[in-house]
């Protein structure tokens, strides 16, 4: 069966269909990661995104759900080169197609990625639409160019927890803010014995307070941070009495919750090898990436910000830490999964803040 990809610029790929059949349009980006695919296909920040994989072959360790960074598949269609119809590893359960097949998701292989993913480069990602049913390229286009932007969707509040829940530890208690958060962040706490209660991104200043934490992390997530102002105002008004740590979307709340600004990037940041450098110590850091939007550097001025990390390949803000409050967050991901661990020292340091604002 064949499928097409149509952007809404008009530009048309067509391949071999696999996974679900049907259409769905979403924001087409790429990801230049050589491996972590089961990781990337169930990392709820690519709600509403069609993924496209640089890497010529995908699928070849199969699938398993070990690696997964969530239950389920927020993506809405998934790119690559060629697709590994026979997987090989001892750990596999199921092969790629069998997993997009039983998610809902469209799979489209044997096209140019790099064409496509320089097109993306060149132009920036734009709004597509990716069908296995048999209609006239030209609607497709049509069809993508009425498509909804990707922001102006609360796309978060579609992955997040819907309640508060508990994951039982002895050291310190931590509210999670869920606005898609991945596995890997609950894990990283856990190793550290923290009591984490993860709560959904509309609750209340008055509720968290009532959950007497130590300290606030604010989660990853897909969209657009102007698209969750209830997250942004909450937080707003827990900074100044808790330590609080951002991850990716949560950076960038954090970020606006300080007074700062967001944008969108041409075509973001997306794969497992960003080079990062720490400004306070000069150490650069390997980094997994995962966003579309940055916060801007020019809004900082005048606010108590100093920029603590910038990446090495465009210069665009990774971190940021309030000169007065134990509040810091990095807009790269330090719990990986995929990509290097070696930033997984931020945890500690967010413990470390907990420990010295007075919780034992």
């Amino acid at each position: 069966m064949k499928a097409s990809l149509a952007l809404e610029d008009g530009t048309i790929f067509t391949g071999n269909a696999f996974g679900a059949q049907g259409a769905q349009y979403g924001e087409v980006v790429f990801n230049t990661g050589m491996t972590g695919y089961q990781e990337i296909l169930t990392d709820p920040s690519y709600c509403g995104q069609i993924v496209v994989m640089t890497y010529p072959l995908i699928g070849n360790y199969g699938i398993n759900t070990e690696d997964f960074e969530s239950k389920k598949s927020g993506i809405r269609g998934f790119v690559v080169y060629e697709e590994c119809e026979r997987p090989s590893n001892w750990r596999s359960g199921s092969s790629i197609s069998d997993f997009l097949f039983r998610e809902g998701i469209i799979g489209l292989s044997g096209i140019d990625t790099r064409s496509l993913t320089l097109h993306l480069r060149n132009f920036g990602t734009m709004r597509g639409v990716i069908s296995t049913e048999n209609k006239d390229p030209g609607e497709l286009v049509r069809e993508a160019r009425n498509s909804p932007f990707l922001s102006g969707q609360d796309l978060a509040s579609a992955v997040a927890a819907r309640e508060v829940y508990i994951i039982e530890g002895t050291g310190h208690r931590v509210v999670l803010f869920d606005l898609g958060s991945k596995q890997n962040i609950i894990r990283h706490l856990q190793k550290r014995n923290c009591e984490i209660v993860v709560v959904p991104p509309k609750i209340s200043v008055k509720e968290v307070l009532s959950l007497q934490p130590d300290g606030i992390l604010i989660s990853n997530g897909p969209g657009d941070p102007a698209d969750v102002p209830y997250t942004t105002a909450t937080i707003k008004e827990l900074i100044t009495r808790m330590p609080a740590f951002g991850i990716c979307l949560g950076h960038q709340i954090l970020a606006l919750a300080l007074g700062a600004k967001t944008y969108k990037m041409k075509f973001g940041h997306r794969g497992a090898n960003h080079p990062v450098k720490d400004l306070r110590t000069s150490r650069v850091y390997i980094t997994s990436h995962n966003h579309g939007y940055s916060v801007e550097e020019k809004s900082l001025e005048n606010l108590p910000i100093e920029i603590s990390h910038r990446n090495l390949n465009d210069g665009t803000i990774e971190g940021i830490r309030h000169k007065y409050l134990p509040v810091f967050s990095v807009q790269y991901h330090p719990e990986a999964s995929p990509g290097p661990q070696e930033s997984a020292c931020l945890f500690d340091e967010y413990i470390d803040l907990m420990r010295m604002n007075g919780s034992e």
